[in-house]
């Protein structure tokens, strides 16, 4: 399989939370996968897209709602995980280009769901974690977190926070300035 170097596809997901432990019977679930194509020759974000993906082993709490906006309601309305998974691998040949997201809980939840569920991984062996690149990049003692990130370069934070597509678009916007940046120096 030839790779794609084009583009790197940058994602950011929301999950079933709970403000303590999840209750009994219930496992976190991909509710929403923000995805935001970036333009490796330009830096140019290409989409700022939303999939809401309904929860098959947990139901939104009210503390996952006010963190992400979800509703339960919503994601009763969301593709299947499956269908999400898909439509990464082919709409977006994520399982043949670099991919990246702000630290490494998504991948990992992407790796446990599709485990757990049976379901295809949809991303190549490629993943760019943006957390630990600005941490070097910029010399810093410790991870901070996104929005941190952003305000730490000047950048503003776009759309609302803990909404995955445009998490994903600020990423993509700030791993583009960090790429910029190690160039220059």
């Amino acid at each position: 399989m030839t790779r794609k170097y084009d583009q790197i596809i940058v994602i950011d997901i929301e999950c079933t939370c709970w403000e303590k432990l999840p209750p009994p019977g219930q496992e976190t679930d991909i509710i929403e996968i923000g995805i935001c194509p970036l333009n490796t020759a330009t830096g140019e974000r290409l989409e700022r897209r939303s999939l809401i993906v309904q929860p098959q082993r947990s139901t939104v709490s009210p503390f996952c709602t006010r963190l992400t906006s979800l509703t339960q309601e919503q994601v009763e309305h969301g593709i299947s995980f499956v269908q999400a998974c898909n439509i990464l691998r082919f709409d977006y040949q994520s399982h043949r280009r670099v991919w990246a997201s702000y630290g490494d809980f998504d991948r990992q939840q992407f790796e446990r769901q599709c485990a757990a569920l049976g379901v295809t991984y949809p991303f190549g062996a490629s993943h760019l974690n943006v957390k630990t690149l600005y941490t070097l990049i910029r010399r810093l003692r410790h991870d901070v977190g996104m929005a941190d990130a952003l305000r730490l370069l000047d950048m503003p934070l776009e759309g609302t926070h803990h909404r995955g597509g445009d998490d994903a678009w600020n990423v993509a916007g700030l791993l583009w300035r960090l790429l910029l940046e190690r160039q220059k120096g």
